[in-house]
């Protein structure tokens, strides 16, 4: 990198949408594109290997490694933070499950100032990204990069809790992603050819074979340069080596949730007074940069089996040994799937709209470093509120750009999100009583039987509830004469000029599930609008709602 870097745009982050943006922005051979990566490779069976995902998630040769600040509503727990450096970002350490979300959660955006952005913009976007294998026609896209495939449901605990599900009296759902998210069905995942489909696989790497798009990794990116108020390029460190690779045209953030913001308020954007205790010069107070940090958090209700069909055989060197063996040879056998093949959204109560609950079945009782919970057959369900009131927010601890920021989520710092454990609690049990999973359970290892009362349960979930790894918001998209917006709905920084952030940190709230698919969806869309090109015509399509969502809880 001695030579002067220059290029009509520079992005910052070969994550899930910093490779849809690269490949977009270069398609057409017009415009020259650089994407700064501070990770390496990710090529490997760690990474490649769908089963092995909660191997590189742990590593710190592929995750940044960060921790909450002690939490003060979950005993002063510091909680990880996994984010992907790595190519293809937390996309190539992530459990692989795709969920666009509720159609309402998008409409929710624009209401909060994200105009251009409600479920009739944004569907258009999620078909044209992907190819869906078993999904419903006229939802789902047919010839994007993105495979999103299903599980092969070997496993007779996939369909019994679906079953139980019905069972309960909720829905089934054949296609969540499709029109009606509501219901128990098959859980999706980005896995094609028996491979991790990341956005480096699906995006990245093809457009890698084009001259004017470079990639380089190994790179600390320490701020943003500026031009008065018009952003000229980025400062960046490799090995010992400082320089500016310079934008023509823009600057783009694709850092993610915990980054972005950081490089944001070390470029001089952010809240005044905080930056300035530090020592920053101000570009532009942005008091919003860092503020509305979001997540899902999840408990895992776990279970022994009373019959040996769980994946605990598998939890040892040498069944490890044989997947592995089975997956390099062949991309066959239980190294092919992430193992979440059944799932189900519900409503946790009548009077809410659309589902916020979610569930992702697990045919074995693990933890999510891959170790076995208890030594036994066992299965669980990873189950938690989707929409928390509670908001956080990412600081800067020091101007020095290598420091890791501050981090605090305020997990359960609001009363409702106890009452929403407590329903999470009391309806997984109604539901894991029905006939077609009652006959597989010997007994509830967590949170036990003994765990019954208010709080009770509120002491099981302050001790063991983990988050889900879905961090957004701290850059939250709006309207221009909302103070604490920090990106307009183009995507551009407010206050500055040539600088945009697209990545999930501009979510204005979560979005039900994970939220892999619609990071995607936002590098998609936000390629359109810095190629100036029109919006994809806008969808008429209708999501179903439970008729009686008033007066019916299921």
């Amino acid at each position: 990198m001695s030579e002067a870097l220059e290029a009509d745009y520079v992005i910052v982050g070969a994550g899930s949408a910093g490779c849809v943006l690269a490949d977009r922005l270069s398609a057409d051979g017009r415009h020259a594109v650089i994407v700064l990566e501070r990770g390496g490779s990710d090529i490997g069976p760690l990474i490649q290997m769908p089963a092995a995902f909660s191997i590189p998630m742990n590593m710190p040769l592929y995750d940044w490694g960060f921790r909450t600040e002690p939490e003060p509503h979950l005993n002063g727990r510091r909680l990880a933070v996994p984010r992907g450096k790595v190519i293809g970002g937390s996309s190539s350490i992530n459990g692989m499950v795709f969920v666009r979300g509720h159609a309402r959660d998008f409409d929710t955006w624009e209401a909060m100032g994200a105009r251009g952005w409600g479920f009739r913009d944004v569907l258009p976007y999620f078909r044209r990204m992907e190819t869906s294998h078993g999904g419903e026609a006229g939802w789902r896209g047919c010839d994007g990069p993105l495979h999103v495939t299903r599980g092969r449901m070997r496993n007779p605990l996939y369909t019994a809790f679906i079953e139980a599900g019905r069972q309960a009296g909720y829905g089934i759902t054949e296609d969540y992603n499709g029109h009606r998210q509501e219901g128990f069905g098959v859980m999706e995942m980005t896995v094609w050819g028996g491979r991790r489909w990341s956005a480096a696989n699906a995006y990245l790497r093809p457009a890698l074979k084009r001259k004017n798009l470079r990639l380089f990794t190994g790179v600390e990116v320490q701020r943003v340069e500026f031009d008065g108020r018009r952003a000229v390029g980025v400062m960046i460190r490799r090995g010992r080596r400082t320089q500016i690779v310079r934008a023509r045209r823009e600057v783009i953030l694709s850092a993610s949730s915990i980054n972005s913001p950081k490089i944001l308020m070390l470029s001089g954007i952010g809240p005044a007074s905080d930056l300035r205790r530090l020592g920053i010069e101000i570009v532009a107070d942005r008091p919003g940069v860092g503020a509305n940090l979001q997540d899902h958090l999840e408990i895992y209700v776990q279970y022994a089996a009373r019959r040996k069909i769980t994946l605990h055989r598998h939890l040892n060197p040498v069944s490890k040994a044989v997947i592995g063996a089975m997956w390099l040879l062949a991309r066959r056998g239980i190294g092919t799937s992430n193992q979440f093949e059944s799932c189900g959204f519900i409503r946790s109560a009548a009077g809410i709209e659309y589902p916020d609950i979610q569930y992702h079945f697990l045919p074995a009782a693990v933890r999510y470093d891959g170790r076995a919970a208890a030594d036994r057959h066992g299965f669980q369900v990873h189950v938690g509120p989707m929409r928390s009131k509670s908001r956080g927010r990412v600081a800067l601890a020091s101007s020095d750009p290598a420091a890791p920021p501050s981090i605090r989520f305020n997990y359960m710092s609001h009363p409702d999100d106890w009452a929403e454990f407590r329903s999470c609690v009391r309806l997984t049990r109604e539901i894991m009583a029905q006939p077609a999973m009652a006959e597989h359970i010997d007994h509830e290892i967590a949170p036990g039987a003994d765990t019954q009362s208010d709080a009770e349960i509120d002491a099981f979930v302050r001790a063991h509830v983990e988050s889900a790894y879905h961090p957004c918001g701290t850059c939250r998209m709006g309207g221009t004469d909302d103070p604490m917006a920090v990106v307009d709905p183009q995507c551009r920084v407010i206050g500055v000029e040539a600088l945009r952030v697209v990545d999930s940190s501009i979510f204005p709230q979560i979005t039900n599930g994970n939220l892999n698919a619609p990071t995607i969806m936002t590098g998609e869309k936000a390629a359109d609008m810095i190629l100036g090109r029109d919006p994809l015509p806008a969808s008429n399509l209708e999501p179903w709602i439970h008729p009686n969502w008033r007066t019916a809880q299921r």
